[in-house]
Protein backbone atom coordinates (compact mmCIF):
# COMPACT_ATOMS: atom_id res chain seq x y z
CA UNK A 1 0.00 0.00 0.00
CA UNK A 2 1.33 3.35 -1.06
CA UNK A 3 1.12 6.13 1.76
CA UNK A 4 1.68 10.01 0.92
CA UNK A 5 2.56 12.36 4.02
CA UNK A 6 2.73 16.20 2.83
CA UNK A 7 4.66 19.05 5.13
CA UNK A 8 5.57 22.23 4.92
CA UNK A 9 2.57 24.31 5.14
CA UNK A 10 2.21 27.18 6.65
CA UNK A 11 1.25 30.85 6.72
CA UNK A 12 3.18 33.28 4.29
CA UNK A 13 3.40 36.74 3.17
CA UNK A 14 2.83 37.96 -0.34
CA UNK A 15 6.13 37.69 -2.38
CA UNK A 16 7.43 35.00 0.06
CA UNK A 17 8.30 31.20 -0.34
CA UNK A 18 7.61 27.68 1.16
CA UNK A 19 8.81 24.36 0.30
CA UNK A 20 6.33 21.28 0.13
CA UNK A 21 7.28 17.81 1.08
CA UNK A 22 5.62 15.00 0.01
CA UNK A 23 7.40 11.64 1.94
CA UNK A 24 6.15 8.35 -0.13
CA UNK A 25 6.47 4.88 1.43
CA UNK A 26 5.18 1.56 0.84
CA UNK A 27 6.65 1.59 -2.78
CA UNK A 28 9.76 3.29 -4.13
CA UNK A 29 9.61 6.93 -6.24
CA UNK A 30 11.09 4.80 -9.12
CA UNK A 31 7.50 3.00 -9.95
CA UNK A 32 5.65 5.84 -9.05
CA UNK A 33 4.38 9.28 -10.93
CA UNK A 34 3.86 11.93 -8.80
CA UNK A 35 1.99 14.97 -8.81
CA UNK A 36 1.01 17.79 -6.84
CA UNK A 37 -2.63 19.58 -6.52
CA UNK A 38 -4.30 22.22 -4.75
CA UNK A 39 -7.75 23.17 -3.50
CA UNK A 40 -9.02 26.40 -2.50
CA UNK A 41 -12.01 26.93 -0.33
CA UNK A 42 -15.62 26.61 -2.62
CA UNK A 43 -13.29 25.61 -5.79
CA UNK A 44 -12.33 22.47 -7.81
CA UNK A 45 -9.27 20.62 -6.81
CA UNK A 46 -6.81 21.37 -9.62
CA UNK A 47 -3.42 20.37 -10.69
CA UNK A 48 -0.72 22.25 -9.97
CA UNK A 49 2.91 20.27 -11.29
CA UNK A 50 3.76 17.04 -11.96
CA UNK A 51 7.01 14.68 -12.50
CA UNK A 52 7.47 11.63 -14.63
CA UNK A 53 9.08 8.71 -12.73
CA UNK A 54 10.79 7.74 -16.23
CA UNK A 55 13.01 10.86 -17.07
CA UNK A 56 12.12 13.41 -14.66
CA UNK A 57 10.26 15.47 -16.94
CA UNK A 58 8.05 18.30 -15.09
CA UNK A 59 5.03 20.12 -16.04
CA UNK A 60 3.36 23.10 -14.34
CA UNK A 61 -0.02 24.46 -14.29
CA UNK A 62 -0.01 28.21 -16.61
CA UNK A 63 -0.87 29.49 -13.16
CA UNK A 64 2.38 28.61 -11.40
CA UNK A 65 5.00 28.59 -14.48
CA UNK A 66 7.93 30.44 -13.41
CA UNK A 67 7.13 30.41 -9.48
CA UNK A 68 6.75 26.63 -8.90
CA UNK A 69 9.20 23.82 -8.98
CA UNK A 70 8.79 20.34 -8.22
CA UNK A 71 11.68 17.98 -7.87
CA UNK A 72 12.52 14.49 -6.25
CA UNK A 73 14.72 12.66 -3.97
CA UNK A 74 14.93 9.16 -4.91
CA UNK A 75 17.61 8.49 -1.72
CA UNK A 76 15.05 10.07 0.57
CA UNK A 77 11.88 8.83 -1.61
CA UNK A 78 10.24 12.06 -1.18
CA UNK A 79 9.23 15.14 -3.20
CA UNK A 80 9.19 18.41 -3.49
CA UNK A 81 7.71 21.60 -4.66
CA UNK A 82 9.34 24.61 -4.07
CA UNK A 83 6.85 27.67 -4.02
CA UNK A 84 8.11 31.14 -4.92
CA UNK A 85 6.74 34.87 -5.35
CA UNK A 86 3.73 33.33 -3.74
CA UNK A 87 0.25 35.25 -4.11
CA UNK A 88 -2.96 35.29 -2.07
CA UNK A 89 -4.55 33.24 -4.97
CA UNK A 90 -1.89 30.87 -4.08
CA UNK A 91 -3.68 30.10 -0.73
CA UNK A 92 -5.52 26.38 -0.66
CA UNK A 93 -4.93 22.84 0.87
CA UNK A 94 -2.00 20.92 -1.26
CA UNK A 95 -2.38 17.27 -2.05
CA UNK A 96 0.37 15.03 -3.03
CA UNK A 97 -1.00 12.11 -5.47
CA UNK A 98 0.76 9.16 -7.02
CA UNK A 99 -0.16 6.27 -9.43
CA UNK A 100 2.04 3.18 -9.72
CA UNK A 101 3.36 2.59 -12.46
CA UNK A 102 2.53 6.04 -14.23
CA UNK A 103 5.01 6.80 -16.89
CA UNK A 104 3.76 10.32 -17.89
CA UNK A 105 3.08 13.71 -16.61
CA UNK A 106 -0.06 14.38 -15.67
CA UNK A 107 -2.35 17.05 -13.79
CA UNK A 108 -6.01 14.85 -14.26
CA UNK A 109 -7.14 14.49 -10.92
CA UNK A 110 -8.28 10.85 -12.14
CA UNK A 111 -5.05 9.77 -13.34
CA UNK A 112 -3.49 9.12 -9.66
CA UNK A 113 -5.17 6.64 -6.79
CA UNK A 114 -2.89 7.60 -4.03
CA UNK A 115 -3.51 10.78 -2.12
CA UNK A 116 -1.96 12.47 0.97
CA UNK A 117 -4.07 14.39 3.55
CA UNK A 118 -2.75 17.23 2.44
CA UNK A 119 -1.33 20.78 4.13
CA UNK A 120 -2.60 23.91 4.30
CA UNK A 121 -0.82 26.98 2.41
CA UNK A 122 -2.29 30.83 3.52
CA UNK A 123 -0.65 33.50 1.58
CA UNK A 124 -1.92 36.70 3.42
CA UNK A 125 -0.17 40.00 4.52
Amino acid sequence: QVQLVESGGGVVQPGGSLRLSCAASGLSLDYLGIAWFRQAPGKEREGVSCISRVDGTTYNADSVKGRFTISRDSAKNTVYLQMNSLKPEDTAVYYCAAQRWFSVCSLRRDSYSYWGQGTQVTVSS
